[in-house]
């Protein structure tokens, strides 16, 4: 007589056999497996939030760091264990506050459960023609000699959400000209306090207001380099140029970093190189897309051949 589902789950006997089966098969078939496919997935993560070959050198040192402390754990060596394990923590918390942007970016998308985001690349540069560079250099250096005040955020990939202004400012979307942008920033103008958002070929806003660093700065900087330098802590798909109101020296900002002061032509030099598709800025992971298809190309020719074999091979036992 047969047992129904209802009886076979009450016995203890059966039900432990299934969870000794279970456990068999987990340990043998799929604990491997799924433990590779997670790293494999997490190391495809750190290098789309990477995105740049000579970041790319710091992690594998740390990679090989974690090796090297797990082999020595493994052979039971205390202290070289010890010491080893101690340089992972070091180096963990170095990288934490030197990819800083890239950790803000992965908990910011993991908090919105934006995940599918983190697998596409976003580090594709915005390459900006030669006469958009020479328009933003030319009302630079005038400003600079004329000791007007300004600041200009340049979008390096996607475009910058607006939630992370304090204040967006007015929207323009209009063609980037050394006249426009130094009208924009005359004292006598209601804009010129803020920000001006450059997309492209486009002034996109101006009047923008941006969120300050809280990083200790030395007391020749000013508000608008204090801005620079939060917008880039803060957004790493920008870089800021600021033109100061009392010196009129010239600095860019990446990254919460200011490089000053700058002649107009090392400005130019500068903008032109980080706009460029140079190998510093490329990105180091595939496409999931182009990933998926390589694989999916890959295993129907590999059917294609499997499937010839037998007729092949029957095909010559004929003869």
């Amino acid at each position: 007589m047969g047992y129904t589902w209802k009886q076979l789950l009450i016995n203890p006997t059966w039900t432990q056999s299934l969870a000794l089966q279970l456990a068999e098969i987990w340990q043998q078939w799929l604990k491997d497996p799924i433990d590779i496919l997670l790293v494999v997935i997490l190391t495809y993560m750190v290098l789309i939030i990477i995105g740049e070959r000579r970041t790319l050198w710091m992690v594998r040192g740390f990679i090989l760091l974690m090796v090297a402390a797990a082999v020595s754990t493994k052979l039971e060596l205390r202290l070289l264990s010890f010491v080893l394990n101690n340089l992972v923590i070091g180096s963990a918390v170095a990288m934490a506050v030197l990819l800083q942007s890239e950790f803000r970016r992965l908990l910011e998308q993991l908090g919105k459960g934006e995940l599918l985001q983190l697998f596409q690349s976003s580090r594709k540069a915005i390459p900006k023609s030669d006469s958009v560079i020479d328009q933003i250099v030319e009302a630079v250096k005038e400003l600079s000699q004329n000791r007007t005040g300004a600041l200009m955020i340049l979008e390096t990939s996607e475009p910058i959400d607006e939630r992370d202004f304090s204040v967006p400012g007015v929207k323009l979307n209009a063609e980037v000209s050394k006249e426009l942008l130094q009208t924009l920033f005359q004292t006598s103008t209601l804009l010129h306090d803020g920000a001006v958002l450059i997309r492209e070929a486009r002034i996109m806003a101006a009047g923008v207001i941006l969120p300050l660093s809280d990083r200790k700065a030395s007391r020749q900087l000013g508000t608008r380099h204090r801005a620079a330098m939060g917008i880039t802590e803060r957004v790493e798909n920008c870089i800021c140029v600021v033109v100061s109101e009392e010196t009129g020296s010239i600095s860019l900002a990446e990254r919460g970093t200011l490089n000053r002061p700058l002649t107009s032509s090392k400005l130019k030099e500068l903008l032109e190189a980080r706009f460029s598709q140079s190998a510093d800025r490329e990105v180091v992971a595939p496409d999931l897309r182009q990933i998926t298809r390589k694989l999916g190309s890959s295993g129907v020719a590999l059917a294609v051949r499997l499937l010839r074999l037998p007729s092949s091979a029957s095909s010559r036992e004929k003869k």
